[in-house]
């Protein structure tokens, strides 16, 4: 193992500094795999665990590294290693120390099935910025009902004792599947005995179809797992932070987003590296001409030139125009660019179902009444100075943490 002053190295704020007109790059997902050691019943991009064909495509270690090192050149100083199941690749610890040894923050997506002790001893002393766990049931029943993996539940549980064992501070999430709901009150009472969860545990709920547009009858099934928000609400607005959360939200990111298909931030400051290479905007956006290949470019190059002309694309959908363009909704709404190539194949097809979502949220937060449409609403801004009060100005580290938040609910 490498020596531990090794991993002293603070992250390299001057050429943070010496890049942000350029490129402001600050944190950047890793998917290390598409395979995993479970089929989930709602996943959008997994592929089997032994599938040869991906397994021989992925990404090199040297590669990785390369891209990591220039990653910190640019100014990045967080990275989230995710899948997939990313524990699948046998260089995981070697990855995670590398990055570690650059200065980046680290963060891990795992289902904990592969968590060995050597690997908790491993985040024991060179910790993780944060470790995040799918629970997927409290018995095999569940899990095997979710994953079409009973005999990996054991694993899981394993996998979490160990981090336990060795301290290492964890925070759990599940999906808001049917099969999960009899296990519901046993999983959050077993949460609340975990050091690092402060709060009730975050749920997925509203689920994205594949990303890859590879499996329709997976994606009918997945439409009929989506959770009506009357469910999600009484999840989430469980949260003591709930309101306090949507207020500051809406009072920074909410508005009419015109022609404009990116309105958010994606593409500026973070971004999303799959499993073979391909820079994307964000992770669920894989329409091959919205990917930038890294085996023939760089870091720079994609931020300089390639992602401010995809961000300058504008739509040109006549449903879209009449109502998405002029809908006050947009941020709270999660129709997007992503979601529409993952229902439709294209970029600006609005999706009916995250359109009625966001009406319903709207209307239980109070920014519209039963049966109006927020496209064709004239007084959004008074409406939302009222909602959100004197919220504006937020500096970016905090707005990071808020469209963090609210992601971790949808």
């Amino acid at each position: 193992m490498p020596n531990e002053k090794g991993f002293l190295k603070k992250a390299p704020m001057s050429a943070f500094f010496k890049n942000t007109q350029k490129t402001r790059l600050t944190k950047l997902e890793i998917e290390l795999t598409e395979r995993c050691n479970n089929a989930c019943i709602h996943c959008y991009i997994n592929l089997p665990a032994n599938d040869k064909k991906s397994k021989k495509k992925e990404i090199s270690t040297r590669r990785i590294k390369s891209i990591l090192k220039e990653s910190v050149e640019l100014g990045c100083i967080e990275v989230l290693l995710t899948g997939g199941e990313p524990l699948l690749r046998k260089d995981f610890e070697e990855i995670y120390l590398f990055a570690k040894r650059q200065g980046l923050y680290v963060s891990v997506f795992t289902n904990a099935t592969l968590i060995t002790s050597k690997l908790a001893k491993t985040f024991k002393k060179f910790p993780p910025k944060a470790i995040q766990i799918t629970i997927y049931g409290m018995s095999k029943e569940t899990y095997g009902e979710v994953t079409g993996k009973p005999r990996l539940f054991d694993d899981a549980m394993r996998g979490v004792k160990l981090l336990q064992k060795y301290n290492v501070p964890f925070t759990v999430k599940a999906a808001l599947l049917p099969p999960f709901k009899k296990d519901i009150k046993k999983f959050e009472k077993w949460a609340k005995t975990l050091p690092a969860m402060n709060d009730v545990p975050d749920y997925c709920m509203f689920y994205v179809l594949r990303s890859n547009r590879d499996n329709e009858a997976k994606n009918e099934l997945i439409k009929k797992l989506r959770v009506p928000l009357k469910s999600g609400l009484k999840m989430f607005s469980r949260k003591e932070h709930f309101k306090k959360l949507w207020k500051e939200y809406c009072g920074e990111y909410i508005g009419p987003p015109g022609e404009k298909l990116f309105s958010c931030g994606t593409g500026v400051t973070d971004g999303s590296i799959d499993a073979y290479g391909k820079l994307r905007m964000c992770i669920y956006l894989r329409h091959p001409e919205m990917v930038y290949d890294l085996k023939k470019g760089s870091l720079q190059d994609a931020y300089t030139n390639f992602f401010p002309k995809i961000r300058k694309i504008k739509a040109k959908n006549k449903l879209y125009l009449e109502r998405c363009a002029k809908c006050f909704l947009k941020g709270l709404c999660e129709q997007c660019p992503a979601k529409s190539w993952a229902e439709y194949g294209t970029l600006d097809t609005p999706v009916e179902y995250f359109c009625i979502i966001a009406h319903d949220m709207a209307q239980y937060l109070g920014l519209i009444k039963k049966g109006e449409k927020a496209w064709e609403v004239k007084n959004w801004k008074s409406r939302i100075k009222k909602f959100a009060g004197n919220k504006k100005g937020a500096n970016n580290e905090k707005k990071d943490r808020l469209k963090s938040s609210v992601c971790n609910f949808r």
